[in-house]
């Protein structure tokens, strides 16, 4: 499978190009600027703004998937509007090019996982420090639910550095107990084990 990655050059990013071509996928890595990119082996670079249709609809060619892991950082004062148009200009591409799979990720308290998160982060962190962000990524999310695309979207709660240990628990309903639902292996890092 050729799959394109959008935000490889984050810490989430990275390691779903380094997962996807360790299990022999073709990977194509949208980028900035190839000159300041120096570990994304196993992937194609394409240079150009995630924003930029025809960019993204240069980065598709040929591909069969999009993984998109574009982050904003926390803006408490300033709107956001970064995931919103690239999703946008991301989903008409993909429309030219005839892709139709996307897996996006977004985080836990945007669209229904809304009030899920906990007391401090619900309370204080999202509404004081990440409001904007998530404003955008509801409105990433609304983009994705109304176009025609097979789509997932993943709201990790936490992400870092850390090696996986444990089990991870996907909650498909949130109106179910998260203790009542499924748990699976954290056998990589990071999100790679959604392939």
């Amino acid at each position: 499978m050729k799959v394109l990655v959008l935000g490889a050059t984050g810490g989430t990013g990275r390691l779903i190009v380094r997962e996807a071509a360790a299990k022999s996928h073709s990977v194509v890595a949208l980028v900035r600027s190839k000159a300041n990119v120096h570990d994304l082996a196993g992937a194609q670079l394409v240079e150009g703004d995630a924003r930029d249709e025809s960019a993204l609809t240069r980065a598709l060619e040929g591909c069969d998937a999009v993984v998109s892991s574009l982050g904003t950082g926390i803006s408490p004062f300033r709107g956001v509007t970064l995931l919103s148009v690239a999703t946008r200009a991301l989903v008409a591409a993909m429309g030219r090019r005839d892709v139709r799979r996307l897996v996006c990720i977004t985080g836990m308290g945007a669209g229904d996982s809304r009030g899920h998160g906990g007391f401090l982060y619900d309370r204080l962190i999202l509404p004081l420090l990440l409001r904007n962000v998530y404003e955008d990524k509801n409105r990433q999310e609304d983009i994705i639910r109304a176009s025609s695309l097979d789509w997932v979207i993943v709201r990790p709660t936490v992400l870092n550095d850390e090696a996986a240990r444990g089990h991870i628990r996907a909650v498909i309903d949130l109106s179910v107990p998260a203790r009542n639902q499924d748990r699976f292996p954290a056998h990589i890092r990071g999100l790679g084990s959604f392939w």
